[in-house]
């Protein structure tokens, strides 16, 4: 279990779910810093230091947290493979499965295995500095470049398959995955992509270009995004900055090249729901949909489980 602890309702919910599961002789595993923020241990919880194995032999990641903290816990479970169950004290929550007050429900769901489990594809970063591999990165939902400083735009050269694409002076590039496409993408002006379909998106954001449009390519492209040296300030030692997920960054000097291509291991995300997609963003986003009957000419039920349409 992985908790953001420094909030006080997510230091509640995740010592319910401590005890609601060991009553089902679950055993839970916690970080050891987590664990201690609970304040009143729970008994027999296996307590752990934080690193890259430390799900090892989990069967499941139970989140107690929003998006960002299942990106965290992305990077803690990305090795080992656990599939990661969301439940959600955050605003959106689109990488969520569960709501904090469906407690019974969720360690039903947990101690009876009636959960599925789908891959959602992930993307490898890789920064060149003249020809040499200079830091190497992975991310769940995008990777973005993006200008150091707040005065001026960032010049870059973008290229698809090998081949360049065109110059944007900008304030950034997003590079994302079907996951990650409700995330940053979206707030860039990105589309919306379905889960379930294979793709990378390229998106500028603020860009001063003719051609500046999101793109939508294959899986098996590789995107890459160079940073002009001419265009930098003389002295100069970053010219821009990478994010993951918006939580690991490196700093791009002068002439540096970024490129981005299909994660070779998948993040796994446990479900218990089955709704449609499009349930997913009419609650999430609260879309309007009163008035709709369906092809039929009625209105259908909705789909079960928390993400289903408001009533019309």
């Amino acid at each position: 279990m992985l908790a953001h602890t420094g909030r006080d309702e997510a230091r509640v919910v995740a010592t319910q779910f401590v005890r609601a599961l060991q009553q089902h002789d679950i055993v839970v595993r916690m970080l050891k810093d987590e664990a201690a923020d609970l304040g009143v241990v729970p008994d027999d919880l296996e307590v752990v230091e934080a690193a890259v194995d430390a799900a090892a032999g989990c069967e499941l990641a139970l989140v107690i947290g929003g998006d960002g903290t299942i990106l965290r816990a992305a990077e803690v479970t990305h090795e080992s493979g656990t599939p990661l169950l969301g439940v959600n004290l955050g605003h959106v929550g689109f990488l969520a499965e569960a709501e904090s007050d469906d407690l019974d429900f969720t360690i039903d769901a947990i101690a009876g295995r009636r959960y599925s489990v789908e891959e959602r594809l992930t993307i490898e970063v890789q920064v060149y500095r003249d020809k040499e591999l200079v830091a190497s990165n992975w991310a769940l939902n995008e990777a973005s470049v993006e200008k150091a400083a707040r005065e001026r735009m960032l010049e870059a050269v973008i290229e698809v398959d090998g081949r360049p694409l065109s110059r944007w002076g900008c304030d950034g590039v997003v590079c994302a995955t079907p996951t990650g496409s409700t995330a940053y993408n979206f707030s860039a002006g990105g589309p919306v992509v379905w889960p379930g379909v294979e793709a990378l998106l390229m998106v500028p954001i603020s860009a001063h270009a003719l051609f500046a449009r999101p793109l939508v390519v294959s899986p098996s492209s590789v995107l890459a995004v160079e940073v002009l040296a001419d265009a930098v300030r003389a002295g100069a030692k970053c010219a821009g900055v990478l994010w993951c997920d918006g939580r690991r960054t490196v700093e791009l000097a002068p002439g540096a090249r970024v490129e981005v291509r299909r994660g070779r291991t998948p993040v796994l995300l446990a479900r218990l729901h089955q709704a449609p997609f499009t349930d997913r963003l009419v609650a999430k986003f609260g879309l309007p949909v009163s008035g709709w009957r369906g092809a039929t000419g009625r209105r259908r039920s909705p789909s079960p489980g928390r993400d289903r349409l408001p009533d019309a």
